[in-house]
């Protein structure tokens, strides 16, 4: 008989708002067909989700343990959402979210990295997701490379822009897009395979690269990842030139698809304001083309991907003039929690279907022929009907597990306090007992053979031990971490300022294309032979809420 989790440190306030946002359906539906007061419930429950913890500018990060001018400016580090471990307080005030009794004892009591590798390792089959696609972690893979980068060499800093700005697309500054662009027509440089378009091939044919590309990244520094030279030549001369490092913009196979949809989407929508507006030079016809397609993106992000991870009623919609005047809207800092609760390393599944065959998921690596030779819409639709891996313990693909360590590893330089005090800062009250956190049994009895005590968890760990929220894509602090950061650093993007968001920023005919672009679908099927119709959801479709 399964066992079930001890719900008693859940909350009243949080078992309270879950039963009112997961029931009265009919309510729901009702305040949804009122457009006036569904933008009254769309603001305060928006508002609800990001005030979980107090708003940025936090008071550190990751250059020093307390304030200074430099610390709260150079967003080369990353920041912290609680004081690092070697912080000490000048007054005798509690801060939010730690207890300091238990920091104190807290790093001496953490057990070596390596003995925590049994807690991804599987046990038996691969746990499946009951709500998301595969597409949904290839989306999710994609979209926070963008602005979560952390350094290679240095995980206490970063290399981010730290807004959605599609860099895995246009480049991290301005000389990488220009060696992107074709300079015609406002159009990123593509070619066509097999009838589709796609971008151009960063080798010639003897395997160097382009001298186009001069300047382009090509080594990732990461000592797990191959470089481009090593790779079979069938391999290398099929790599795409993108945005970031030829071997992270090639990484895998998610990835690629979503590139090249974006390209695409760029493209078309040049072709587009080409048609509206013939008196526009290339320029302008570039940059208004990657806002609306930025806009367009920020749109799935906020409606697509947020309502698939939350277990509510209440459809999520992008309203950014509603905001302006909120305490939070400050400029956007990504702080390693936010790097640390996006590793969804284990949602991976070990194999994956490709033209009706059994693969394993390393072969999805660095081998683009898969999709130039099914297709930008055929590859979708089988990426979507099959299901993603369940975010948990005991469920990463052997291949990743060097990457977990790495997580974890990247949480103790960071000198991050607590699973508790993470969960007391979120609003949620401290666990007393393993089996507050997970209803399996093997991850209490791991997690209490490795800690000893629950105030000895650390964050990472503790993020993907706890069970899924019924009906939700997620465990429940991972739930809110994204809720906090997602909602809060995607509406403060320049785009959807109150001044900036509007028609004469985009163009009459591109603010008409971002209204009407809600789903990841819509932008698909703009994109592929006219008249195919693939399903493309980040939903299973055999899902069932409970």
């Amino acid at each position: 008989m399964t066992a079930k989790r001890d719900t008693s440190r859940d909350g009243f306030k949080n078992k309270l708002e879950t039963a009112v946002l997961t029931g009265f359906k009919p309510i729901w539906n009702f305040i949804q067909s009122n457009p006036g007061l569904a933008r009254k419930v769309n603001k305060t429950l928006t508002n609800n989700a990001i005030l979980k913890i107090p708003t940025r500018p936090y008071p550190f990060s990751t250059m020093s343990p307390y304030t200074s001018w430099d610390s709260l400016i150079d967003r080369t580090y990353s920041g912290l959402q609680l004081p690092p471990l070697d912080w000490k307080p000048l007054t005798n005030e509690n801060y939010i979210g730690i207890n300091l009794t238990s920091a104190e004892k807290f790093e001496k009591n953490l057990p070596p990295i390596q003995d925590l590798e049994i807690l991804y390792h599987k046990i038996g089959e691969t746990k499946y997701s009951p709500k998301s696609s595969l597409i949904f972690p290839y989306f999710v893979q994609w979209f926070t490379d963008s602005f979560l980068r952390t350094d290679r060499h240095d995980p206490l800093r970063n290399s981010s822009n730290h807004h959605i700005d599609m860099c895995n697309v246009y480049g991290l500054n301005p000389k990488i897009t220009h060696l992107l662009r074709s300079y015609e027509g406002g159009k990123l440089k593509s070619q066509i395979l097999n009838g589709e378009e796609y971008p151009l091939f960063y080798y010639d044919e003897d395997g160097k690269p382009k001298e186009e590309f001069r300047g382009l990244p090509h080594l990732y520094t990461d000592e797990s990842t191959p470089k481009a030279e090593t790779f079979p030549p069938e391999k290398k001369q099929k790599l795409f030139a993108m945005g970031l490092e030829v071997e992270r913009a090639n990484v895998q196979i998610g990835y690629v698809m979503l590139n090249v949809l974006s390209l695409r989407e760029h493209n078309r929508v040049c072709d587009l304001l080409t048609k509206n507006y013939p008196t526009w030079d290339d320029e302008r016809l570039f940059q208004t083309a990657r806002n609306i397609v930025m806009a367009e993106f920020l749109k799935i992000v906020l409606e697509d991907y947020i309502n698939h991870i939350t277990p509510y009623h209440f459809q999520f919609f992008t309203d950014p003039l509603a905001f302006t005047d909120e305490k939070w809207y400050r400029h956007n800092w990504m702080s390693v929690e936010f790097s640390l609760v996006y590793r969804w390393h284990s949602m991976l599944p070990d194999t994956f279907i490709y033209n009706g065959q059994k693969l394993p998921m390393p072969a999805s690596m660095w081998n683009n022929d898969m999709i130039i030779n099914k297709g930008l819409g055929a590859i979708f639709e089988e990426s979507c009907s099959q299901p993603a891996a369940q975010l948990s313990l005991f469920n990463t693909p052997e291949f990743l597990i060097p990457t977990e360590i790495a997580s974890i590893r990247m949480g103790r330089e960071a000198k991050l306090r607590s699973y508790n005090d993470y969960r007391e800062l979120c609003k949620y009250p401290r666990i007393t007992n393993f089996n507050q956190i997970s209803s399996d049994e093997k991850v209490q009895k791991e997690l209490q053979r490795l800690y000893g005590h629950v105030d000895n968890i650390e964050l990472y760990v503790g993020l993907y031990a706890e069970d899924l929220r019924q009906n939700s894509a997620l465990p429940p602090l991972v739930g809110r971490l994204i809720g906090i950061d997602a909602f809060s650093q995607a509406f403060t993007n320049p785009l959807l300022a109150e001044s900036v968001f509007n028609p004469e920023t985009f163009s009459p005919i591109g603010w008409e294309e971002i209204q009407n672009t809600k789903t990841l679908s819509q932008v698909v099927h703009r994109n592929i032979p006219q008249g195919k119709k693939y399903r493309v959801s980040f939903y299973r479709e055999d899902w069932q809420p409970v």
